[in-house]
């Protein structure tokens, strides 16, 4: 993990309002910095390259959808950890029958999700 000085900066970007402010305070109160976007377009005009260590997208969302987003946000930064928060588990299917076949299971998160689980997901993510 980074020093306090350069503290892991994690991307949230999620239609639901409820969920990007409750990850937001989260996991602020346990050293991340955070960026939270209600709009995917809009979370991809404003991203840069090598700013974000970790970027937790939410699937289904208007206009740009998560899969979509990974794509354009893994032409500008191939570096950036990715994982996706879904409320069903059938999204990991549909991901697997779009080629995304280079990340595991372990990258989809169930909503609604534990503090703990989180957690353990964001530093597995850091290896």
């Amino acid at each position: 993990m980074k020093n306090k000085k350069n503290k892991i900066k994690i991307l949230i970007v999620d239609d639901e309002d409820d969920i990007t402010f409750s990850f937001k305070r989260i996991l602020e109160f346990h050293g991340f910095e955070v960026d939270t976007f209600n709009d995917s377009s809009l979370a991809l005009s404003k991203f840069e390259v090598n700013y974000y260590d970790i970027a937790l997208l939410d699937i289904k969302m208007p206009h740009l959808d998560g899969f979509d987003l990974y794509k354009k946000i893994k032409e500008i930064d191939n570096n950036i950890r990715i994982c996706f928060l879904t409320a069903s588990e059938a999204y990991y299917q549909q991901y697997q029958e779009k080629d995304f076949h280079e990340l595991s299971r372990d990258l989809f998160i169930q909503k609604p999700i534990e503090l703990e689980e989180l957690l353990k997901r964001i530093d597995y993510m850091l290896k």
